[in-house]
């Protein structure tokens, strides 16, 4: 019998892209809040949610991970990995909730663990400045006037640009976050005259455990959204800027909850 929790299935089980969850996460991210235009945040979001306000927030993120047997990081091109995340506000069923259009990673199997949870991952490059706990001209501090900075390139374009300076402590984390995101899980039929009947087509809230946030730092922020022929990212572009942010957090993954099945087509 084969086994793992993804492909490819195999004796052991252990050539899986991703194992059996649960899933365990620690990263730094730098975080910028600005708003898009309205109407064309509204429509990106799928049957059942509706945009809560113009609200969006762009996440940079270097993470590690570990499964349940908790020694990959031993391994780290297997655990460490750069992820950006673009939510907007939205709300379902009158709660408050994060949609999230556009998210992009450098790791296969960081984007087979998406995909199972709904995320709409695709392939990107990022990078973050890093912070070291020496003083030095090359790790700015984490605190008033460190300045940090993230960007966002695929396939050989640049996507994102934000710039973060610091300047003081805050109790509250970036809005939305995408600790309550809701996606849609989608999986196509490549049957002829199906194409447009996804196999599977449900609207899913995440659920994640065992939270963990450091010290909040908040300061003045840029963000650039640059056009490309065919990513549609460009129509989020900044309205305005609202802030940015530089944290720390970890978190498990191991459940989903599924709200409803969506309507046939795409």
């Amino acid at each position: 019998m084969l086994k793992g929790y993804t492909a490819p299935r195999t004796p052991r089980g252990t050539s899986s892209l991703a194992p059996t969850p649960p899933w365990h996460y620690a990263g730094d991210a730098l975080a910028v809040e600005f708003d898009a235009d309205f109407s064309r945040a509204e429509s990106f979001l799928p049957e059942g949610l509706k945009l809560a306000s113009a609200r969006c927030a762009a996440y940079f993120v270097e993470w590690q991970y570990v499964s349940e047997s908790g020694d990959e990081y031993l391994d780290p091109s297997r655990s460490q990995y750069r992820e950006t995340i673009v939510l907007l506000s939205a709300s379902y069923e009158g709660a408050a909730v994060a949609y999230c259009p556009f998210i992009f990673v450098d790791q296969d199997t960081a984007l087979m663990r998406g995909l199972a949870q709904g995320w709409p991952k695709q392939i990107g490059s990022t990078w973050i400045t890093r912070s070291y706990d020496l003083p030095s001209k090359a790790s700015p501090v984490t605190g008033p006037g460190g300045r940090f900075g993230a960007t966002l390139s695929a396939k050989e374009r640049r996507l994102l640009e934000a710039k973060v300076t610091l300047r003081e402590r805050t109790e509250s984390l970036p809005s939305p976050g995408f600790a309550a995101a809701v996606n849609v899980r989608c999986f196509p039929d490549l049957s002829a005259g199906k194409h447009d009947r996804p196999l599977v087509h449900d609207l899913v809230r995440l659920k994640s455990r065992d939270a963990k946030i450091s010290p909040i730092w908040k300061g003045e922020a840029s963000l650039e959204i640059f056009d490309h022929p065919y990513l549609e990212l460009f129509d989020l572009r900044p309205v305005s800027v609202v802030a940015g942010y530089r944290f720390s957090f970890a978190l498990t993954v191991d459940d989903l909850e599924l709200l409803r099945p969506l309507g046939e087509g795409a």
